[in-house]
């Protein structure tokens, strides 16, 4: 991993706790280009958007960002007129310590809602992050950006031609986590050179290959945010769409995007278990994605999981009201190799037993073939689990 962040020229990092979070744990963190980055980002669906995204988003689409500072602990969502201007402010001292104009500065905020920031301790506190900036100390940022977490979430990919680049990924996530974006903030930093636009439509793709196909309890978070900056340090020649190169890189910001969300998916609050919803023989890509959504986000069959309980009736059930044209007659269902479906119906106890077996390991894949085409689509889901509710009951507490 080292070797990995050695090769993303160019990004500093810093955290330190500042006592947002009671605990005094790292809470506060900054990402620092030493050059300002081309930037693309992706943010939630969700139409209550806290302060941090109305502040980001238009500098964002200015399409240059130099730094992103992070806090955990305080969303900054619902919180108004105050809020915004807390937000604002926070990117104002950081600018005006690292000496950068704060368009070029992206904040953003995790933790629980509706509380007002607590400013007397970030304004203390925000201004020390600027000498402590240093190369290679990515997770101390990831570890500040942890809420119910219980790891941090790091991945990265390398580009070993002449001129080569590296892209780093840090995220966190655990709980409100569906597609289209979830409670997860994602930075994605490369010192390759990209083309401005090209930087936005890999990212597009690479999210919908990745965040978008995984789900842990169907919620949407208000923050929600996946920032992609490309300071262009490395010696590569530019990236452009359609030149050599450029599928590339696609694929290896597809990868960081994908470890990221299969590790929030893992953490998912409570889940003991990361399991793949694999959807073949679908009419189309489309309607083997919205077959596999409907099987990911199924309750029962997550508590299934959680018991080991070879419940295929709840597989087919999701399958029969995702609203996709399927024929029951026509349906495979397999738990990692075991047949435990053939044209729709249950191939027997022993196959279930063998299920058993196989839902008692801690990764596995549920394949559903419908028969009907050639589309096919994934998504990774957990277990629902008795911690799950324990620790969205206590959270606010």
């Amino acid at each position: 991993m080292e070797k990995a962040h050695k090769r993303i020229r160019g990004f500093k990092f810093a955290a330190r706790s500042s006592a947002v979070k009671s605990s005094g744990k790292l809470d506060l963190a900054l990402i620092f280009s030493e050059v300002p980055a081309r930037c693309a980002a992706v943010f939630t669906t969700n139409r209550v958007q806290a302060a941090p995204l109305i502040v980001s988003a238009p500098r964002i689409r200015k399409g240059f960002c130099q730094a992103v500072l992070i806090n955990s602990g305080n969303a900054n969502a619902c919180t108004g007129e105050a809020g915004l201007k807390d937000a604002l402010r926070c990117s104002e001292m950081a600018a005006q310590a690292m000496g950068i104009s704060e368009e070029l500065v992206a904040v953003s905020s995790t933790g629980i809602i509706g509380r007002p920031m607590p400013m007397e301790k970030l304004e203390r506190h925000i201004p020390l992050l600027i000498p402590m900036l240093q190369s290679g100390q990515a997770k101390s940022v990831a570890e500040a950006m942890l809420t119910t977490d219980a790891f941090v979430k790091m991945a990265t990919e390398e580009e070993e031609e002449t001129g080569g680049y590296g892209i780093l990924g840090i995220a966190k996530g655990a709980g409100m986590i569906h597609p289209n974006m979830a409670t997860m903030l994602a930075y994605l930093l490369t010192d390759a050179r990209v083309d401005g636009e090209f930087l936005k439509e890999a990212l597009r793709l690479a999210v919908d290959r990745s965040f978008n196909c995984i789900t842990v309890d169907g919620d949407t978070s208000t923050n929600d945010t996946v920032l992609l900056l490309a300071n262009g340090l490395a010696e590569n020649s530019e990236i452009r769409k359609g030149e050599p190169g450029a599928e590339e890189f696609v694929d290896k910001l597809t990868a960081v995007c994908l470890e990221l969300a299969k590790k929030i998916v893992r953490d998912g609050e409570g889940a003991t278990k990361l399991v793949r919803i694999q959807v073949d023989g679908a009419e189309n890509e489309v309607a083997a994605r919205t077959v596999a959504r409907s099987v990911a986000t199924s309750n029962l069959l997550k508590a299934a999981f959680f018991g080991a309980d070879p419940n295929w009736g709840r597989v087919i059930a999701a399958v029969g009201y995702s609203g996709v044209n399927v024929d029951p007659a026509r349906i495979d269902i397999r738990f990692n190799d075991i047949l435990l479906v053939e044209n729709g119906q249950g191939t027997g106890p022993a196959a279930k037993d063998q299920a058993h077996e196989v839902m008692m390991q801690p990764e596995f894949t549920v394949t559903v073939d419908l028969h009907m085409g050639s589309g096919s689509a994934f998504y990774y889901t957990s277990d629902l689990t008795y911690d799950y509710v324990r620790i969205n009951a206590e959270y606010h507490t």
